[in-house]
C-alpha cells in the first residue's frame, strides 16, 4: 500500500474497548493507517495519554466541563473541540478519509450523519446507528457516494464473505453467530436471580458493560439482526442466528445453491477493525492465525427463544420497520441501566422492551426527527415501566 493510500482515521469513542483496539491496530500499521483525531466523553487522563501517543492535533471531549482539565494535560498547539458541537467538528475534519464510530448508545448518530454529509466513509462499531436510523443513514450514504464499513465482528465477517458478490439474489441466508453469553444453559427460573456482576462476566469477549449485558440477554444479537438488514439490504426473513460458544466462526453466508462461506479468526476485535480500515486490501498486522489442530471441536446449536426472547422481539421490530427498531433499542438501553442499578431483575430487561413495543404506534422513519422522537418516547415509556416494576 503506497503512502497516498494511507487511511486517515478519526476515532469517536477512542477510550472505550473498540477505540483502544483501533489505536493498537493503527500503531502496528503506521504505513497504512494514520489516526488524525480522537474523541471521548469524559475519560480525561486516558484521552490525554492517547493524544500524546498518537500525536493527533485535534481532540474532542464531549463533556465540556472537563475541557480545562484536558487542556492542562495536552501538548501545546493541540486543538480541543468540546461538547456535542466538538464531536461534529472532528467528525467532519478536513483531510480525514474515514470516521470510526465506537460510541455506545445513540450519541453517535448525529456525528455519523455529519461525517457522511462531509463525504467521509463510515466504519460502524455502534449498532445503534443503523438500528435506530438505518433508512436515514443508508440513504444519506448512497446520496453522498460514501461507504459504510462494518466493524462488528459478525457483520465484518458477512462483509468479507460477500465481498465481490453483490448479487443479493444469490444469497439464501445471512447467519449471525452468537457466543450465547454466560447463561446459555440456564433455565428461565434461574435467570430471575442473575446479578449484574454475573451478567458482566462474558466467557469469550472483553467488552464494555452495556454490550456485555446485551450479549448476556442476546439483545446484542437482536440489534445485529436489524443492523444486518440495512448493511446488506436484505429482508429480516433471510437473517438467522446460531449459537457458537467458541466464537471462532464469526458469521456465515448461505447461498442459494446450498454452499456456505464462513469467516474464521481468533476472538479478537483487532481482526475486523483492521479489515474495515484497510479494505479492500489485506495487510500484515502481526495478528495470530488459527491453529486448527489445537483448536479442537467447533459447536453450533439453536438459540433458546423461550428462555431468551430478545431475538423474537428483534425480528418483530425489524419486520414492523419504521420507528419500531428505534423503540426496541431505546427501551433496551433504559432497561439495561435499570438492571445494572439493581432496579429490575435480569428478565425485566426483555419484559420492559416488550411492554414498550406493545404500546408503540409505528411511524415512518424516513426523517431523523421521526427517529429522535420515537427514541425519546420509548425512553419515557421504559422509565415509566421501570418505575412501576422496581424491585422492593
Amino acid at each position: 500500500m503506497s503512502d497516498s493510500a494511507k487511511r486517515r482515521v478519526v476515532v469517536l469513542g477512542s477510550t472505550g474497548s473498540i477505540g483502544t483496539s483501533t489505536l493498537e491496530v493503527a500503531a502496528r500499521l503506521p504505513g497504512q493507517i494514520e489516526i488524525v483525531a480522537l474523541a471521548a466523553n469524559g475519560s480525561v487522563a486516558r484521552l490525554a495519554e492517547q493524544v500524546r501517543a498518537t500525536g493527533v492535533r485535534d481532540v474532542a471531549i464531549c463533556d465540556a466541563s472537563k475541557e480545562a482539565e484536558l487542556r492542562a494535560l495536552l501538548p501545546e498547539g493541540t486543538r480541543i473541540h468540546s461538547g456535542p458541537e466538538g464531536l461534529l467538528e472532528v467528525a467532519t475534519l478536513a483531510g480525514a478519509d474515514i470516521v470510526l464510530v465506537a460510541i455506545v448508545g445513540t450519541a453517535g448518530l448525529h456525528p455519523a450523519l455529519a461525517a457522511i454529509e462531509a463525504g467521509k466513509d463510515l466504519a460502524v462499531a455502534s449498532k445503534e446507528i443503523l438500528v435506530m436510523a438505518g433508512e436515514v443513514v443508508t440513504s444519506a450514504a448512497r446520496r453522498r457516494g460514501v461507504r459504510i464499513l462494518p466493524v462488528d465482528s459478525e457483520h465484518n465477517a458477512i462483509f468479507q464473505c460477500l465481498d465481490g458478490r453483490g448479487n443479493a439474489d444469490e444469497v439464501a441466508r445471512l447467519i449471525l453467530t452468537a457466543s450465547g453469553g454466560p447463561f446459555r444453559m440456564w433455565s428461565a427460573e434461574r435467570l430471575e436471580r442473575v446479578t449484574p456482576e454475573e451478567a458482566l462476566c462474558h466467557p469469550t469477549w472483553q467488552m464494555g458493560p452495556k454490550v456485555t449485558i446485551d450479549s448476556a440477554t442476546l439483545f446484542n444479537k437482536g440489534l445485529e439482526m436489524i443492523e444486518a438488514r440495512w448493511l446488506f439490504d436484505i429482508g429480516m426473513d433471510r437473517i438467522d442466528v446460531v449459537v457458537h460458544p467458541q466464537s471462532i466462526v464469526h458469521s456465515m453466508v448461505e447461498f442459494v445453491d446450498g454452499s456456505v462461506l464462513a469467516q474464521l479468526s481468533r476472538p479478537d476485535m483487532a481482526f475486523p477493525i483492521q479489515y474495515a480500515l484497510t479494505w479492500p486490501r489485506r495487510c500484515r498486522g502481526g495478528l495470530l492465525p488459527l491453529d486448527f489442530a489445537a483448536m479442537g471441536a467447533l459447536e453450533f446449536e439453536a438459540p433458546c427463544h423461550d428462555v431468551f426472547p430478545a431475538l423474537g422481539l428483534a425480528r418483530r421490530a425489524g419486520n414492523a420497520g419504521g420507528t419500531m427498531p428505534a423503540v426496541f433499542n431505546a427501551a433496551n438501553e433504559v432497561a439495561v441501566d435499570a438492571f445494572r442499578a439493581g432496579g429490575i431483575p435480569f428478565p425485566g430487561i426483555w419484559r420492559c422492551v416488550r411492554a414498550v413495543m406493545d404500546l408503540h404506534d409505528v411511524r415512518p422513519s424516513s426523517s431523523l426527527d421521526a427517529v429522535v422522537g420515537a427514541d425519546a418516547w420509548a425512553r419515557s415509556a421504559a422509565e415509566a415501566w421501570v418505575a412501576n416494576h422496581r424491585i422492593g
